[in-house]
């Protein structure tokens, strides 16, 4: 070997990892346009979306009762934070694509038959789990709050603090719900067996009840509305790994006959 050859090679080493970080530079601008894209309209409507936002809060609080702004410019920064963040939902398939546009060329035929169908169910159950939390958790959770309020307390909560508050639980639920995504992947990469998923379901409604404890407002209410579900679609999951991950490996499996050596004669 050449005192050359060494050189060439980190060379090319150095060639790839360039062109690897502007792509990756190429995809993120691409990802922060579409954010932009997304987030333009929703500015123009910043205060539409909000009423939207503040529905089932408002239909439970007392008649005559409604949001409060506690700072003169929360009326601004409130509405146009929630604009934002609703780009970024909006623009979420963008992003997703970008990303598996960036991964695919290093990902093998196999993995790359599994990685389109779990990018579109990761977008659609986040989706899903963001509107579970307003039309199902909101409206029991905010009862629930207002219900429970002291004698004499009167219940007028702060914009910005709202605000907070859902888009917390609008994004713990939106990432809960990518339970079977998960599930499918911790099987299909071979870093968890079926069986263990199967034989230890204790130990996974322990783990579930944790997160919902930790990702959701201080009640039991909140816990189970995120524990229940989560762990629903653990089982759900389960049903789809059996289905995608055992029906590749039937199909990549050699039949016997494949399988025997042929005997030379």
């Amino acid at each position: 070997m050449s005192a050359q050859e060494p050189e060439e090679q980190e060379d090319l080493k150095e060639a790839t990892l360039i062109s690897h970080l502007l792509e990756l530079r190429d995809r993120l601008l691409k990802a922060v346009l579409a954010i932009g894209l997304a987030a333009v309209p929703c500015m123009i409507f910043a205060n539409e979306i909000f009423e939207f936002v503040a529905r089932p809060i408002i239909a439970k609080l007392p008649k005559g009762a409604g949001l409060i702004a506690t700072s003169l410019s929360s009326t601004f920064v409130a509405p146009f934070k929630l604009a934002v963040w609703a780009g970024v939902f909006a623009a979420m398939p963008v992003v997703l694509y970008q990303l598996w546009a960036f991964v695919a060329p290093g990902l093998y035929r196999r993995e790359k038959r599994f990685a389109v169908p779990l990018l579109v169910s990761s977008v659609v159950l986040f989706y899903v789990g963001v509107a579970f939390a307003y039309y199902a958790v909101f409206p029991v959770l905010f009862a629930f709050f207002i219900a429970t309020a002291p004698h004499g307390v009167v219940v007028m909560t702060d914009i910005s603090s709202y605000l907070d508050f859902v888009l917390t639980l609008f994004l713990s639920f939106g990432v809960a719900f990518e339970v079977p995504v998960a599930t499918v992947l911790l099987v299909a990469t071979g870093l968890v067996r079926m069986k263990t998923l199967t034989s230890n379901r204790g130990y996974v409604l322990l783990a579930i009840s944790v997160i919902a404890a930790i990702l959701t407002p201080p009640d039991a209410i909140s816990m189970c509305l995120m524990g229940a579900p989560m762990y629903l679609l653990y089982e759900f999951g389960i049903i789809m790994t059996r289905i995608l991950v055992t029906k590749r490996d039937t199909e990549e499996e050699p039949s016997p006959a494949d399988a025997q050596p042929t005997k030379s004669k």
